[in-house]
């Protein structure tokens, strides 16, 4: 079994250290981050596997506090005669009464990072590159080990990535990462462990396996959060809502249509929070324009005729045609009573059954709510909105994707994918009307068509 690469995070006090460990490791809940200095006390370790084999070990550190003192005391603990090294050096000084006590803080740093086959100094880009940073560089350098420079906060308006650059050049630290915590670059992780495979070419193995594994798992969970997003655009198409058409009661049931479709967008944006190992409530959705209800004039669209004469072998769709040819009315948007008794009387008892109340509801003058065809458009945009932002967040992160205003110019025109157009004819397909069946394999199908067309746009 190949032995696990330990990596100690180490670097200035607030710099973003558990920040790195956070997003690396997919956890938002590791260690403590906050804005006040020397919020990591003590060392945190945690392990990257892949089927049940560690191949990375991380340990977050506390801050490095006061490292020009440090350098200068271990520049004097050479006895007279002696030219200790930089290991050695360190050593006698966490054999020492003072690593116990004036730099009990430093120390742990040192301990790990010797323990450790290599450091990620972690620096934040936006500040300036002071004379203790220099230090803090030194003084790390004593225990020799390799260090990889990261630079967070690179993405900030304030970075000053050409002067730690230069800076870290001028040290000998030629080879670096830019890694934004909060906003990663999506190859950011591969040029990482690429990095450090060039600085510890005996970890190349875990390290490449690594980067294989997450790869294909930024991929499954992509294709997944298309797929969510494909059942909830199925479920809202397919959604409807037969109602008396008395302005007082449609309003209600148009209130609770607004409801549920909120409500699944919400069931929507948590799954794929959780499937990207977020919060809860870094995501919020404004309200939907559900101002009104939607008629149900498809009932009688090209795809319900088609099913329903898949199943009566076009008795029902015969019969409606003839009624219709009797007493549509102008616009196409509502049949009258011989289209409708035809429709029954060509269907028979099975298609009486299937589809009979809705044909008799609107007989009797009830109207059929459903969602309009903008409000799917905004779903849909809304989403692949959010799932471009989760691919881009940091587990660092700490403010709340909004989705109010989506800017993505797919979906705004032309014709909704005709997976929703079969949808609009198969009120069993949504998991918002009494009486569904999701298990059906057309509707799995028209799903799975969806994804793909979604993952293409």
């Amino acid at each position: 079994m190949t032995k696990a690469l330990r990596l100690a995070v180490v670097g200035h006090t607030n710099v973003g250290k558990t920040s790195l460990l956070r997003t690396l490791l997919r956890d938002a809940g590791f260690g403590e981050v906050s804005h006040r200095p020397s919020t990591t006390r003590h060392v945190e370790g945690a392990r990257l596997s892949i089927n049940g084999e560690a191949l990375l070990e991380l340990y977050d550190t506390p801050g490095l506090e006061d490292a020009i003192a440090l350098l200068d005391y271990l520049e004097r603990l050479d006895r007279p005669g002696e030219r200790l090294d930089g290991p050695a050096r360190t050593l006698r000084f966490l054999d020492g009464a003072e690593a116990r006590q004036r730099f009990e803080q430093e120390a742990k740093v040192l301990r790990q990072l010797m323990a450790s086959d290599a450091g990620l100094y972690v620096i934040d880009a936006r500040e300036p590159v002071l004379a203790k940073y220099k230090d803090e560089l030194a003084v790390l350098a004593g225990c020799g080990k390799p260090l990889l420079p990261i630079l967070n906060f690179s993405a900030s308006e304030r970075q000053r990535e050409n002067e730690w650059r230069e800076a870290l050049a001028r040290l000998g630290l030629h080879a670096l990462v830019r890694f934004d915590t909060v906003a990663p670059p999506l190859d950011g992780e591969r040029r990482l462990y690429e990095s450090l495979a060039l600085l510890i070419e005996s970890a190349r193995p875990q390290l490449d396996r690594l980067i294989a594994d997450h790869e294909a798992q930024a991929e499954t969970r992509r294709q997944a959060g298309v797929r969510l997003i494909a059942e909830l655009l199925v479920d809202c198409a397919a959604c409807r809502r037969s109602v008396a058409a008395q302005p007082q009661i449609e309003q209600g049931e148009i209130a609770a249509l607004h409801q549920a479709v909120r409500q699944r967008e919400q069931q929507c944006v948590e799954a794929l929070l959780r499937l990207y190992a977020f919060r809860t409530g870094d995501a919020q959705a404004g309200d939907l324009p559900l101002a009104d209800g939607r008629w149900g004039d498809d009932l009688f669209n090209p795809e319900t005729l088609r099913q329903l004469g898949v199943k009566v072998g076009g008795g029902m769709a015969a019969g409606a045609a003839a009624g219709a040819g009797v007493d549509l009315l102008v616009g196409g948007l509502t049949l009258g009573a011989a289209a409708l008794l035809g429709a029954l009387a060509g269907g028979g008892l099975q298609t009486a059954r299937n589809y009979g109340g809705r044909l008799l509801g609107k007989l009797k003058g009830q109207r059929e709510l459903s969602v309009d065809d903008n409000v799917l458009r905004l779903l849909a945009l809304r989403q692949r909105q959010l799932l471009a932002a989760l691919l881009a967040r940091g587990h660092a992160a700490t403010g709340t994707i909004q989705l109010d205003a989506p800017r993505d110019d797919s979906w705004r025109e032309g014709k909704l994918p005709e997976a929703l157009r079969r949808a609009r004819a198969h009120p069993e397909w949504s998991s918002l009307n009494a009486n569904a069946r999701l298990e059906q394999a057309e509707r799995r199908e028209q799903v799975e068509r969806l994804s793909e067309e979604l993952s293409g746009n």
